[in-house]
């Protein structure tokens, strides 16, 4: 049923409860879906106006190598999967990227970690990234708390 699955992650020991939760999906899916992945994606908030680019480059090379060293630690817990997923660390807009990603992959599910609501004041998370993200990818999305 969902042959690549999305686990947009922000690197944070958070992000395992939905990776958890993809493996499981794909492992009881695995005789039924024979192309069945696991992307594991970080965006990289770029500075809009990042004039000096060698500066920045740098910074950015650093960046990622940290996210993909977490990454890498996140799906070290799962051995037997190590073929199905796989790691990509991004630059640009968050929201956008994840977008993007789903269009461009063909992504048929996005697992995604969200905040709980605060009952005393429920409107206060309605501009985060899983937010915005529930409301725009053109997938099901999964909101994990």
């Amino acid at each position: 049923m969902f042959g690549h699955i999305l686990v947009p992650t922000d690197c944070t020991d958070e992000t395992k409860n939905s990776l958890d939760i993809a493996v499981k999906m794909q492992s009881l899916e695995k005789d039924q879906e024979p192309d069945q992945r696991i992307t594991l994606l970080h965006v990289i908030e770029t500075i809009v106006d990042d004039d000096d680019t060698q500066e920045f480059e740098r910074f950015y090379t650093t960046l990622t190598k940290r996210a993909e060293k977490k990454m890498h630690q996140l799906c070290a817990g799962y051995p037997e999967f190590q073929e199905n997923i796989s790691i990509l660390v991004l630059l640009g807009s968050r929201v956008a990227e994840i977008l993007n990603f789903v269009q461009e992959q063909g992504v048929d599910l996005i697992l995604l970690n969200s905040h709980r609501i605060d009952l005393e004041n429920p409107t206060k998370g309605w501009g985060t990234i899983s937010y915005k993200v529930g409301i725009l990818a053109p997938c099901p999305v999964m909101l994990v708390k």
